[in-house]
């Protein structure tokens, strides 16, 4: 899986290899305030994902009786009707996260290349900032009430789509607030300051559940509508400083404004190109896409197996859970500058590496007790951030300049389009083996098939000064 040799389909001779976008920034000294301003986008935006999406709003509330038939309720939980209801539930949040995901699938490498087109990345950015924003203050009107269950899922589900989309636009702008010496400490520190923030915010809903909400009434579901409002309020407060300090990337050049419809057609052409001309990032979108489904998946089954497999309790899982976001938090800080001086590659494989290793050992050393969960869970979680994180920063060093949106955006496709490996092979495992641990190794399997996948992938340019 190496860079093909340019070729040619004319006689005007080979094809010259694209200019990436980061190395019109050597020698280029960045401003710390737009560095900063930038990170802060991941700060503010990531409690719709922490609070919202996984630990609180569709976990807590939207999930649970409070959305059941009356009738349903009184039978009690060991009722199978109860039961019943409570997976129509689960699975109506499925649903639309998965309309979300067919949405994002279809959408993000079209509306990333418009974007580069136009050279509007911020106004993108924005739109989906402030619609996700949106969403969330909807969540306020989801009542405890079998007839707001939809409301909220489709809420959730339509923000999931807008936070993907500025999510694009996003990532194709830390280009702007980094050079090919740097890129992995600014990737790095937004995705470290996105784990911290999430969990402050976690930690807030944790806080004022002990205290009982200070004496303010819970019924109706007011404590987590409150929830959503404050989250709404927080991505407000933080993610403004990108679109008031980080300069806008120039429209790609030579680039034809057409419809909606035929963009599909450049794509397509796009990535041709992309094929003959940098054939190393089309397989790194490909082996990003399997391992970063893996490391989706670790965090996504990690509590289950907590509870489940080494009998945490509530509290112990959610204490855990911040735990193991702090550290990721800290990790991917730390660790991007071991990617601008050994290249993102070497930290992906490493990390990659090592989650596979920490993954077996918490599976056949279960029988000594929680503190195998600990070690290897916590070990799990200093990897994955940074995994991420140089998955970012790769792809940023080899995507060619003014295509940043686009490239982004397949990235988000990609991700899409294999993000069900996880949750099948964990399933099927299960099934097989009927005890949940071994669960564990369907999510190992995936991570290590995307780590040999990245072997044959080569490194990215690295700055000549180390």
């Amino acid at each position: 899986m190496t860079d093909a040799a340019p070729r040619s389909d004319s006689p005007a001779g080979p094809v010259a290899p694209p200019t990436m976008g980061l190395e019109l920034q050597e020698g280029v000294r960045i401003p710390r305030r737009q560095v900063y301003s930038w990170a802060l986008w991941d700060w503010g935006t990531q409690p719709f994902n922490t609070v919202i999406l996984t630990f609180v709003f569709t976990a807590l509330y939207l999930t649970t009786e409070s959305f059941l038939d009356p009738a349903v309720v009184a039978l009690g939980p060991d009722d199978p009707a109860y039961e019943r209801g409570l997976a129509e539930l689960t699975s109506g949040v499925g649903l639309w996260n998965t309309l979300a995901g067919v949405l994002i699938l279809v959408l993000a490498p079209v509306l990333g290349q418009r974007a580069d087109a136009t050279g509007r990345r911020k106004a993108w950015l924005a739109g989906g900032t402030v619609g996700m924003v949106l969403c969330m203050l909807a969540l306020w009107f989801v009542e405890a009430d079998p007839a707001y269950f939809v409301l909220g899922a489709a809420m959730i589900g339509l923000g999931s789509v807008l936070n993907e989309i500025a999510g694009v636009n996003y990532n194709a702008m830390m280009v702007s607030v980094a050079t090919p010496r740097t890129v992995g400490k600014v990737s790095g520190l937004g995705w470290g300051l996105g784990y911290v923030g999430g969990i402050l915010t976690l930690v807030f809903v944790v806080v004022a559940n002990a205290a009982d909400w200070w004496g303010m009434p819970t019924d109706n579901g007011l404590a987590f509508r409150v929830i959503a409002v404050g989250c709404a309020l927080w991505a407000l407060a933080f993610s403004w400083p990108i679109l008031a300090f980080v300069p806008e990337l120039p429209p790609t050049k030579g680039r034809p404004k057409v419809g909606f419809f035929a963009s599909y057609g450049v794509l397509y052409r796009d990535i041709k190109g992309l094929w003959r001309t940098s054939r190393r990032t089309f397989w790194f979108l490909l082996a990003s896409a399997v391992f970063r489904d893996g490391l989706s998946g670790v965090f996504a089954f990690g509590a289950i197996i907590g509870g489940v497999s080494f009998g945490f309790s509530a509290d112990q899982v959610i204490i855990f859970g911040i735990a193991a976001n702090l550290v990721a938090g800290i990790s991917t800080v730390l660790l991007g500058r071991a990617d601008d001086r050994f290249g993102p590659r070497a930290v992906i494989l490493s990390t990659l590496s090592i989650i596979v290793v920490a993954g077996l050992a918490v599976v056949f050393l279960r029988d000594l007790g929680p503190i195998v969960y600990w070690v290897g869970g916590l070990v799990l979680s200093a990897c994955v951030g940074p995994a991420q994180s140089a998955s970012r920063s790769y792809l940023a060093r080899v995507t060619p300049a003014g295509k940043e949106s686009e490239i982004f955006g397949l990235y988000a496709t990609t991700g899409r389009a294999t993000s069900w490996m996880s949750g099948a092979l964990w399933t099927i495992t299960i099934a097989a083996t009927g005890a949940t641990i071994w669960g564990t190794l369907g999510i190992i399997a995936v991570v290590l098939l995307g780590l040999i996948l990245m072997w044959f992938v080569r490194e990215a340019p690295l700055a000549d000064a180390r």
